[in-house]
């Protein structure tokens, strides 16, 4: 049986918070439909203190962003994006147009369509998440979609250059600096300056992802990747200090970010957490990660490897680190995770910049359901059939015409049965596909 040496807030604490979201964010999808861009300015003023003649960079504005990061800034990003790229393209690759004679005369297939036009959301309050431009705009460049455009809310009262820089580099047709709900709303539906797009993209705080979910059905969207989560499973093959560490290193996300480690061994479990508290006394982001950790860390001891496995399982994390003598053990056998992380020379970080791996990946529980974004993401996978000959036609007929009128679709039956009087010859109606 599980035991929980730290536990975080209770499930209706946390209900509450979402409801609270959830409503905000109605208001402010039903204000800027209803009043567009005059109700995006107004929220971008409010929130970021941002109102500028036009939300857009121009060609001149996106040169003078990219002037003001150094050199080496710019080769980190390029070297980054190289990553995204190549494995986004192994992994197109393993995505085929498929045709094939099911049965003699019967052709069917599917074709791999790209998105027409997509919005990426690239976060940047507390933090400026240059790698989440390398994660949405690279990877749907290599799907082929033919526009994008990218949103990232303003940086100390302007555009981050190092975010443009991303944006332009990774593809983006259009680059806006405006942030939170009123961006991504901007984005689904559209605006007097800004064609609305068939799909949103990428991660961002709690109300970016309610208002993703709120969106859901008039656009498409990838997952609902909300506030960073972080699961270790660790056994005494590892110590403290990578432990502690590698939680707070997700945990400084924000004050709603869950860390939580799975161990059999208690005094591992004990040592973390003695070396969480030392390293909150000197870690400069110890304000939003120590308050992540007091309302969101948990700390469960198990007995084995099969007991972490099935908690590990329930929680579905989004980030997994395996820091375990056989951490193949639970990517064989693991099935409820947004990304496996494996042995202790890799780690969360890696994945979230620059390992090439996306970093979009399933929160609250979303990965018992769906993996993270890839370049699958962005492409439809369209069937279409194609009957060749008159004996095929008729064939198949006779079987649709019966199973139509099994569930009584008589409409449905006439068609096939249009077809078996054509191409079989047979005086076939309503009555003969009954019988």
């Amino acid at each position: 049986m599980p035991r929980y040496l730290k536990r975080g807030l209770d499930a209706s604490a946390i209900k509450a918070a979402d409801a609270q979201v959830r409503e905000t964010v109605e208001e402010i999808l039903a204000d800027i439909e209803a009043r567009r861009d005059e109700a995006v300015r107004e929220l971008s003023a409010k929130f970021d203190k941002w109102s500028p003649p036009s939300f857009r960079l121009g060609s001149d504005d996106i040169e003078r962003a990219i002037a003001q990061v150094p050199q080496r800034d710019l080769d980190d990003i390029q070297f980054a994006q190289l990553q995204v790229r190549n494995f986004a393209e192994k992994q197109k690759a393993t995505l085929q147009d498929l045709e094939v004679e099911t049965i003699p005369g019967v052709i069917l297939g599917h074709r791999h369509i790209p998105v027409e036009s997509i919005g990426c959301y690239v976060p940047g309050g507390r933090y400026p998440m240059v790698a989440s431009a390398h994660m949405s705009i690279v990877t749907a460049k290599v799907a082929g979609v033919r526009r994008i455009i990218a949103c990232a809310p303003p940086y100390k009262g302007g555009p981050h250059p190092a975010i443009v820089a991303a944006m332009h580099f990774g593809g983006a047709d259009e680059i806006y600096v405006l942030g939170g709900v009123q961006a991504v709303a901007a984005m689904a539906l559209g605006t007097d300056r800004i064609a609305p797009v068939d799909m949103i993209v990428g991660p961002g705080n709690a109300y970016v992802a309610e208002a993703k979910r709120q969106l859901f059905g008039r656009v498409g969207i990838d997952l609902l990747a909300g506030p960073t989560e972080t699961l270790i499973i660790a056994d005494d093959s590892v110590d403290a200090e990578i432990c502690a560490t590698d939680l707070l290193g997700q945990a400084e996300h924000g004050p709603t970010s869950p860390a939580v480690l799975i161990t059999n061994s208690e005094k591992l479990a004990r040592t973390t957490m003695d070396e969480v508290q030392r390293l909150l006394r000197i870690l400069p982001t110890a304000d939003a990660a120590g308050k992540a950790w007091e309302d969101y860390g948990e700390v469960i001891v198990c007995e084995n490897e099969e007991e972490m496995l099935r908690e590990a399982d329930r929680i579905a994390s989004e980030h997994v680190q395996v820091m375990t003598r056989d951490p193949d053990f639970f990517l064989d056998r693991m099935v409820n995770y947004g990304s496996l992380f494996l042995g202790p020379r890799t780690n969360v970080a890696y994945g979230d910049k620059v390992i090439g791996t996306n970093h979009t990946l399933p929160t609250k529980k979303a990965a018992r359901y769906t993996g993270g974004l890839w370049v699958g993401k962005f492409l439809k996978t369209c069937t279409y059939q194609k009957v060749t000959t008159d004996e095929a036609s008729a064939m198949i007929g006779e079987y649709c015409s019966r199973l139509c009128i099994l569930e009584g679709f008589s409409a449905h039956a006439e068609q096939a049965n249009v077809r078996v009087r054509r191409y079989g010859g047979r005086n076939v109606g309503y009555a003969q596909a009954a019988e």
